[in-house]
């Protein structure tokens, strides 16, 4: 395949823009060629060309902490009084929407998020799973789900104690199974897995140590830390340490451990979290929904902190992400030198493809370069002052908008042409996905 008339943002080592450039890419998904306007005047005869007719072209964007099986929450009310902070946000929602999930509801919850990835220009995700009703096999459902779709994500299983210590186990299990059927497959490019736990203030030193035990060499933790204060309180009540602390005592820090929000940690945690060379994901969005306030993402970035971006289970729009941060961080602080794009940048683009490449075993997305794969978006905007490589967070924080992605592309396989998925029917699967979320809204009341 040939692209041509694209203006790309490579977001390479050099964040080059080419004006009226193209791609050559082989017949196995990889970018064979980044070519310059006046390198684009012959073609094989056999050769797919494809005319991008002015958009900009830039690699897919990368989620580096979400939920699937959050998506029939939107729209649901909570029964009672409405919580007053995130404990019973915890307790009244998503431990009772969990709940309520079955294999079809964690098929469909996954399937409507993935297509709204593909609409959004999302390639690649990294999920975090809780269906305590449902838990032996409920990953297989997502990867299900993920190759009916074409696009590319990491699985894992939320592992608490807060349903007691056989499902706990059973959680365990699941991480363990779908960790080495991934290993056994030659599918790892598009679905792999990290061993899931839920947060530390649901995990008794017991089951922390039956799951670092249990984990299989070459793979990392998913977990949440110190979302909200309680996970610090009681992490402190429980060892006498802090949580960050409390895992490393258990060996799950680390290079291919994903670590979420970090809103509450402090000097001593960020430090050990950079010395370990753990991710840490920031979801601005969550956090600004659930008031568990946000966390210092400046001072975090400076002291080596391999700070990335995720969405925590809302849209898979990582560009409304991005907007979140830059706005957030400059409200809390009452300073509008807090984040700034170009630290969102490092998040959202080098941080994430960092991630990703480390998770997905060397695998190279995320830049328009020669020997990547071409996970790409084409994006209708049309600038009125200039772009360029110094300005462009910027232009992404104010100028592009969830609308202008027309085209979504994973290893060189259209999944969306002219903003029109392609390899499933949206609007059965709508009303699909319609018919399961009311059981699913039925059963989730129930427990009221």
């Amino acid at each position: 395949m040939i692209i041509k008339n694209a203006n790309i943002i490579t977001f390479d080592n050099d964040d080059r823009i080419i004006d009226g450039g193209g791609l050559r890419i082989s017949a196995t998904g990889e970018i064979l060629q980044v070519l310059e306007a006046e390198q684009l005047i012959h073609f094989n005869d056999d050769t797919e060309v494809v005319d991008a007719q002015g958009k900009y072209l830039m690699p897919g964007g990368i989620c580096a902490h979400t939920h699937f099986y959050g998506a029939f929450s939107r729209g649901m009310y909570i029964p009672g009084q409405a919580p007053d902070a995130f404990p019973q946000i915890l307790e009244k929602l998503w431990w009772r929407l969990d709940k309520a999930l079955d294999r079809d509801a964690i098929f469909y919850s996954a399937l409507v998020c993935l297509i709204d990835a593909i609409k959004h220009g999302t390639t690649t995700l990294f999920d975090h799973h809780a269906s305590p009703n449902y838990i032996s096999q409920s990953l297989d459902s997502i990867a299900d789900a993920v190759g009916q779709t074409g696009v590319r994500a990491s699985l894992c299983y939320e592992v608490t104690d807060r349903d007691g210590k056989d499902k706990a186990e059973q959680g365990i299990q699941e991480n363990v199974r779908f960790i080495e059927r991934i290993s056994q497959t030659n599918n790892k490019d598009y679905i792999n897995a990290t061993f899931g736990l839920h947060a530390s203030l649901t995990l008794s030193d017991e089951t922390l140590k039956k799951a670092s035990d249990s984990c299989p060499e070459g793979f990392g933790f998913h977990i949440h830390v110190a979302e909200h204060q309680i996970d610090e309180y009681d992490s402190i009540e429980k060892c006498g340490m802090r949580v960050v602390e409390r895992l490393g005592e258990f060996g799950m820090l680390g290079p291919l451990s994903i670590l979420v929000h970090g809103v509450h940690i402090d000097i001593k945690e960020a430090q050990i979290i950079a010395e370990s060379g753990a991710w840490l994901t920031h979801q601005p969005r969550s956090n600004m929904n659930n008031a568990v306030g946000l966390p210092r993402v400046d001072e975090m970035l400076n002291a080596g902190i391999k700070m990335c971006l995720g969405n925590d289970g809302f849209s898979n729009s990582m560009w409304a992400e991005w907007k979140a941060a830059y706005f957030a961080h400059k409200l809390e602080n009452r300073d509008p030198r807090f984040m700034s794009a170009d630290k969102i940048k490092i998040m959202a683009i080098d941080n994430n493809r960092s991630m990703a490449e480390k998770l997905f075993d060397g695998l190279k997305i995320g830049k328009v370069a020669e020997g990547y794969r071409a996970d790409l978006i084409f994006v209708d905007y049309q600038p009125f002052t200039e772009l360029n490589k110094d300005n462009l967070p910027w232009h992404i924080v104010f100028g592009f908008q969830d609308g202008m992605v027309t085209d979504t592309m994973v290893q060189g396989e259209f999944l969306m042409r002219n903003c029109e998925v392609l390899k499933i029917g949206v609007n059965q699967l709508m009303k699909e996905a319609k018919k399961v979320s009311q059981y699913v809204w039925k059963r989730y009341h129930s427990y009221f």
